[in-house]
């Protein structure tokens, strides 16, 4: 008798591992078909163990020593029912054996229980596909607002434009915002575009914009907080802080305007007024770049993603402004 063969084995037999550690030892071809079909005995005894779970355990016979005693026959049904093989074993072999000549063990060629299993087509390929086949993994969508202290989103618009739409929702997003932006820089002295890149990377392009449970938009595209002194309208949403390097979520509460003029004027405002902007403001009148810009306002505060001045840099640097 074969480690690979379980249909004469005790379940419980300690002795077994010592026998597949041997046999993985001697032979790479029986170690391995012993240790799939070992797997295999292991996923029934799951299968079955989540069986017995789902149905109910009131009963009058129902006690500790009867679990125990079910589950113990629970693992020699397992071990025997995968002596017969699922094809679970086999694939194992098959993937897991490409180069080697492993031969399968006896007996799994007329194996009928999963025959979709047991006997995979010709021509259909076992091990993974290249990376370039695999689709990429799709962004859920947030309902409750976005991360505006550090949202990361597709900065890059070469990126983005490869995306169905992601061109003519840049295009809509910058001629909807250009007059307010430039309104505010005005005021500012800092380059409309500037303005326009920090609202693309805070709000995701109007995409992920800050709203309130209602769905109401807040209009609010800096990811500007509400603070004591705030006293207009709130929107409480889940956002991402970043708390000595590590990402953190909380609640917050953000300011929300009646319109996008209004988010602008209040942003413009917050730069000319609080303190901690007057390097960046007076940077600007010298004539800043998009990296001066950015990094001001990392080292201000504004945002506590440790990578926000080099996203914010990137959408200023690579969107194409009209």
């Amino acid at each position: 008798m074969t480690s690979a063969d379980l249909s004469g084995k005790f379940a419980l037999d300690v002795q077994a591992v010592n026998g597949l550690r041997v046999d993985v030892k001697r032979a790479d071809k029986a170690g391995l078909a012993a240790a799939a079909r070992q797997f295999e005995a292991l996923f029934m005894n799951m299968m079955l163990k989540s069986m017995r779970e789902a149905t109910s355990q009131d009963s009058l016979m129902d006690s500790d020593q009867s679990r125990l005693y079910t589950s113990m026959l629970d693992q020699q049904l397992s071990q025997s029912m995968a002596a017969r093989g699922i094809g679970l074993a086999d694939m194992m072999v098959r993937q897991l054996g490409r180069g080697l000549p492993v031969d399968l063990p006896e007996g799994n060629a007329e194996s009928t229980s999963v025959p979709a299993l047991t006997h995979p087509p010709a021509g259909v390929p076992l091990q993974a596909p290249p990376q370039g086949n695999i689709p990429a993994q799709q962004q859920p969508q947030r309902t409750s607002g976005p991360a505006p202290q550090s949202l990361q989103l597709p900065a890059v618009p070469q990126q983005a434009a490869s995306q169905p739409g992601s061109q003519s929702q840049v295009a809509e997003f910058q001629s909807k915002l250009m007059p307010h932006a430039l309104q505010a820089s005005q005021t500012t002295g800092i380059p409309a575009r500037f303005m326009l890149g920090q609202a693309a990377l805070e709000s995701g392009w109007g995409k992920r914009e800050i709203r309130a449970a209602d769905g109401t938009p807040s209009h609010n595209l800096f990811g500007v907080k509400a603070g004591a002194s705030w006293k207009g309208a709130v929107v409480e949403t889940v956002t991402t802080e970043y708390v000595n390097g590590v990402a953190q979520k909380s609640v917050e509460k953000f300011r929300a305007y009646p319109s996008y003029a209004d988010a602008f004027r209040d942003y413009a405002g917050l730069l000319r007024s609080n303190p901690r902007y007057a390097g960046v403001v007076a940077q600007a009148a010298q004539g800043i770049d998009a990296a001066g810009f950015a990094q001001g306002l990392q080292r201000a505060g504004y945002a506590t993603d440790p990578n926000y001045a080099d996203k914010l840099t990137r959408v200023i640097k690579t969107t194409q402004w009209s």
